[in-house]
This record gives C-alpha cells, structure tokens and sequence, in this order.
C-alpha cells in the first residue's frame, strides 16, 4: 500500500452516479417535460422561497414559459399552526418535546389546485409536494445555515414553520421544524425529481432524482465521510484552525466540530472540479436502512443513526459548562426521544495540566449542590465546582464514560473526540463559570431538569472503577491489536481502538453492524473492502464503513504506527 500522509479533508466528496451536477435556475427548468405541468418546490421553512420561486419563474419567463404562482404557505390554516407550531406562553424556556404532527397537518384537508391549462404552476415552500403535483422537487439548504440564520437573524422571512413573518428562534427549529420536515421529505425521497441545493440561491446546484436516489445506493454498501464544520461557542478553542485549517465566520473560535452527526450531516456529490450538491446523510438510512445500519439496528432504531462523532475544541478556550444529560425514562417522557443521550470523551490532545470533569465525589451532599447552583443562577455567585465533582487528568488516548445524568465538562486545554448517542440537542446546566451571551446577558442555565437527571448512585471511587477505564485486548494479529476502551451494560454502544504498528495491515468485519472510524494519532489509514474499494482516511477525519461492507483491511500509511477509534452498536 503506497498512500502517503496527506492533510485533513475540509470537504470530501463523491461522484455522482447516473447523472450530473449542474448549476442554474436554467439548466434545471431544462428539464421540464413540454406539457401542462404543475411543479411542486418544496423543502424547509428556513431558505428564501421567494428568491427560490423568483429564480424559477425567470428561467421559464426565458425560455418563453408561461407560469403562475403559488406559495403554499397562503394554504396553511391559521389554526393548526397557532395550535402546533407557536410554543404557549408557558412552554419549557430551554426544551420543546419533538413534534409529532405531519406537514399535512398545517393545512385543512389536502390542498388542491387549479391544473393549468398552459405552462407551469409552481406551488413552492413546505408541504407543496402535497397538492397532487406532476412534478415534486426538493430545495435543501443544509441546517447548519438554518441555524446561523436563526441565531444572527439574517434570514427574517420564512425561518419557522408558521411563522412566515416573524423572526425565527432556535426551539422551534430544533424540537418543531427539523423533526416535522425531515419527516415530510423522508417520505418524499423516494419520488423526489431534483435535488436542488440553493446555498447559493442565485446559482444553485442540482442533480436529478433517480440520479440522487442512484448514488445513495452505491454509498450505502462503501465507507463514506460527511462533510465536517466547526461552530463557534464562548468556551470554544483555537487547535481544529490551527491543526485542520479551519477558519470559522466572524473572528470565532473552533469550538463544536460537526465530523458525524446524522440529523444535521451531509454527504457531497459532484466531480471534483465541479459544482456539488450536498445530500442529507440520514437519506443513506431512510433509502438503504438493512444495508446501512445492519438488520438489527436497523429493527433497533428504526432510520435513526444512533452514534455521533464530534469535537469540543478548548485549547486556548475555557472549560464546558457543568451538565448533565437526561436518563432515559425522562428523555422519552419529557422531550420525546425513544432513547437517550449517552456520551463518551476521548481524548485526543490535550496541555499539560488539563482536565475532565466527571461524577459526583463521595463527600458531595446534593442539598448544599443545589442551594449553590440556584444561588449562582439567580446572583452570579460563582460555584466551586471542584467540591461537588471530581477532576482527572486529561491524557491524550484516555476514555471517559458518560452515562445520562452523570454531571462532567471538559476543561480547559482539550481536543475530546465525543463518542456519543444520537441525540445532542439537551445539555442540563448546572453552571457555565458565570459566563455571559454576546449580548451580555448572563447565559441560562436549565438546572431543574439538569437536577432531575443526576445520578446520585455513582460517586467516588466507582467513577473512576466505572467510568475511566482501562484498555482490554479483544483480538489480534501481526503488527496490531484491537482493544475495547469503554463499555457499560447501560450504553448501547461500545468504543475499540485499533492499534497498528505500521507493519502491516488489521483486518476487520462489520458482521451486520456499521462502524464508524476515527484516526486518533498517526498518519492515518487506508480502508480497503472486499471488493478492492479503497477509502483514505487522515489524521482527525471519522468515516462510516456501512454493514453490508462487510470485511476490510486497515492498512497504515506509510508504514507508521497508527490509532483508529471505533464505535459500534453492541448486540442486543
């Protein structure tokens, strides 16, 4: 094997199959079959639709197209959104419980309209795939902009769904949009006939339905890499600039690296000079669930991918706020999730001296915990953290098992790979070193449910039996090893490290169950299935080999000494 080090990969990409990226209002109107047609633009309430119908509507008017209009929003019915999609006055001020209602039930019965008798009808923004369209596009900007745009306000129309004219905020958008429109378009994958990615509204890129639907497939059965970005936090880092070339909007830090977590990653497709579309990694498990996931996750979890790869980068940044997650009987009662949100830290870098935050002390009394954490919310006191929770050393290559309700942070001075379940929306507050928004504010804290979560059971010397433990030898063969680095019977997942001395290659097998890899120190590897594809994967970079890959090699580049962390969903 003759790969050669190479530096971490901002933007991975694959070819598309059946079809080609193109760019342009005019290149994807092209496609229009010559007859009456009625063109269903849908997608999620946070993209401009009215430059999306703007840029349609020209492309027709050019090509000598008569064309109405229809924004489907005007079919909503003024009820059902005050009913399900404004939060009530006395909604949880952190949290909604996720959506359950469908996109069809915004509107009084099914929306109909007028079929033309010429030309095009464009019927454009969510739910307009549900009028009995002849053609039924997707226009998709991927959510990390949503997010920025609620945040910063910089979208002002359309962010929430029924909310087509007031400024967005992010509780509607995390528990009541995403859950509702990732549903709607799911359902609509399979019948989608372009793909139009409108990160850039006035050139957008775009790929054909079967074309989509075609490349999904052959992605389902390969290891494949989504395409990663950092957000900023106040207690965020500088290490992922300075290491992996990220330069983050506005003078920011790299605090929350996005390397896989599925309900907001996306795959890019497209030559590797030209234009690109950025698909929804979770399509992989809508489309292709037994061939992605495995059998019996797949029975498990439904399309739901239940592992996260992330970075908390504080190095030259502060330490994480004090929290917890929630235990499962609470997520599934209270906010909605069929399971919960398990977390593991590994560490990848770390400066000398730092440190995790983890479990109770034995001594910690919980009454005087609470009267310190409701003083510091209410009078900015601060909290001695130290004499409630439990510090340990920071060490790159250690393991730290964080089952929900176990209180943690990361100090200052860490790169932690967090090795995680799914759900990632519900940090529980207990204090945030009396840091303060942008605006000045002084940064909330949801210490009531954080409290009604902790485990009180394990303290003391158990966190550290339980929780911080040692690598154990499951397999081996000349030149590696793999070791099991964190399990718990309460955590559905398990984290292994293959350790490989650069002699040679490790072989594994998913046995019916996908892997996600990570390198966490060398050079990095090269991943060559059964059938000869091979697969790069650098120093930082997290890949997802999916379950019908079945066996495959981990060849060392270069012939150095390499780590590769992988997580897996352990057998029920």
């Amino acid at each position: 094997m003759d790969a050669q080090p190479r530096r971490y990969e901002r933007n991975p990409r694959y070819p598309a199959v059946g079809g080609t990226v193109v760019t342009g209002w005019d290149a994807a109107v092209a496609t229009l079959p010559d007859r009456p047609t009625v063109l269903a633009l849908d997608g999620p309430a946070a993209l401009d639709w009215h430059e999306a119908a703007r840029g349609i509507v020209r492309a027709l008017r050019e090509r000598s197209v008569q064309v109405a209009v229809l924004d489907v929003r005007e079919r909503w019915s003024p009820a059902a959104v005050d009913r399900l999609c404004v939060p009530a006055a006395d909604a949880d001020a952190f949290f909604l419980p996720l959506a359950e209602f469908e996109m069809g039930d915004l509107f009084d019965g099914q929306p109909a309209v007028n079929r033309p008798a010429h030309g095009v009808l464009l019927v454009h923004g969510p739910g307009a795939a549900l009028c009995s369209p002849d053609l039924v596009w997707w226009a998709d900007l991927p959510k990390r902009y949503a997010e920025s745009a609620v945040a910063s306000g910089t979208l002002p129309l359309g962010v929430n769904l029924g909310r087509p004219r007031a400024p967005g905020e992010l509780r509607s958008l995390f528990y009541t949009d995403w859950p509702v429109t990732d549903r709607h378009r799911d359902a609509l994958a399979p019948r989608i006939g372009r793909w139009i990615d409108v990160q850039d509204p006035q050139a957008p890129a775009s790929l054909d339905g079967t074309a989509v639907r075609a490349t999904l497939a052959g992605l389902s059965r390969q290891p494949v890499r989504t395409r990663p970005y950092f957000n900023s936090t106040p207690w965020g880092g500088r290490w992922a600039a300075e290491h992996l070339g990220f330069e983050p909007d506005h003078g920011g830090n790299t605090a929350l690296g996005y390397e896989l977590i599925a309900p907001e990653a996306g795959v890019l497709v497209g030559e590797h000079a030209g234009a690109q579309v950025e698909l929804p990694f979770q399509l992989l498990c809508v489309l292709h669930p037994e061939q992605f996931l495995g059998p019996e996750v797949h029975r498990r979890y439904g399309t739901s991918f239940p592992i996260r790869f992330d970075y908390l980068d504080t190095v030259g940044g502060g330490n994480l706020s004090l929290h917890c997650h929630p235990q499962e009987p609470y997520m599934r009662k209270t906010f909605g999730w069929s399971y919960t949100q398990h977390e593991t830290y590994y560490v990848t870098a770390s400066e000398p001296g730092s440190r995790v935050f983890l479990g109770l002390r034995q001594s910690a009394d919980l009454d005087i915990l609470r009267k310190e954490v409701e003083a510091s919310a209410a009078d900015g006191t601060p909290l001695h953290v130290k004499d409630h929770v439990q510090t340990f050393p920071a060490e790159p290559g250690q393991l730290f098992m964080i089952p929900g309700g176990t209180p943690h942070s990361s100090g200052t001075g860490n790169l932690v790979l967090e090795i995680s379940a799914t759900p990632y929306l519900y940090s529980l507050r207990f204090y945030d070193w009396l840091r303060r928004s942008t605006a000045g504010a002084p940064r909330p804290l949801s210490h009531q449910h954080a409290f009604a979560n902790l485990d009180t059971v394990r303290r003391g010397p158990q966190v550290a039996e339980d929780l911080v433990q040692s690598p154990r030898t499951l397999r081996e063969g000349t030149g590696w090893r793999e070791e099991v680095i964190g399990a718990l019977p309460e955590m559905f997942y398990a984290v292994h490290r293959l350790v490989l001395d650069g002699t040679g290659p490790a072989a594994d097998d998913t046995e019916g169950r996908f892997h996600i890899l990570n390198v966490a120190a060398g050079d990095g590897v090269v991943v060559e299935t059964a059938d000869g594809l091979r697969h790069d994967l650098a120093f930082a970079e997290t890949l997802t080999v999916p379950a019908a890959v079945g066996g495959y090699l981990l060849h060392p580049v270069g012939g150095r000494p390499v780590q590769v962390v992988k997580s897996l969903v352990t057998p029920s």
